[in-house]
């Protein structure tokens, strides 16, 4: 089995090339749905540029629309936030009709089920405990 090692490392840019063009491609995909300024049929001319010819498709839609796409991927990720921490007041919030050991339950079944981290159970238990 004679396989020099340039050709070890050839193959394994090869893979990672490949593998960063597939992140790429989903990413753009992922954009085009996510992107609220599109009608439907531009998303739907941008999927078909994007399936059929997806190396002229993806830098076509970089170079078209690649300005605004961390802008709508910040947008969806404070959306995200806003919704956690909503769900978290709604949740954890300490009213009259609940106790602070069914409240500190609630927050552990969170933490447990991963919905928030170490440090926003760390937060939320001393603003209870207060």
């Amino acid at each position: 089995m004679d396989y020099p090692l340039l050709n070890a490392f050839w193959t394994m840019c090869l893979i990672f090339l490949w593998v960063l063009w597939l992140i790429l491609l989903f990413r753009i995909i992922g954009d085009i749905f996510r992107s609220r300024d599109l009608n439907n049929w531009a998303k739907t001319g941008w999927l078909i540029l994007v399936i059929v010819l997806p190396f002229l498709g993806v830098f076509i839609y970089v170079i078209a629309r690649g300005h605004g796409m961390s802008e709508r991927e910040v947008a969806q990720a404070e959306r995200q936030q806003k919704q956690l921490q909503s769900y978290l007041r709604d949740t954890v919030a300490t009213g009259e009709g609940t106790s602070h050991a069914d409240s500190l339950a609630k927050l552990a079944d969170l933490k447990n089920h991963g919905d928030i981290t170490e440090e926003e159970f760390q937060k939320a238990k001393a603003k209870i405990l207060a």
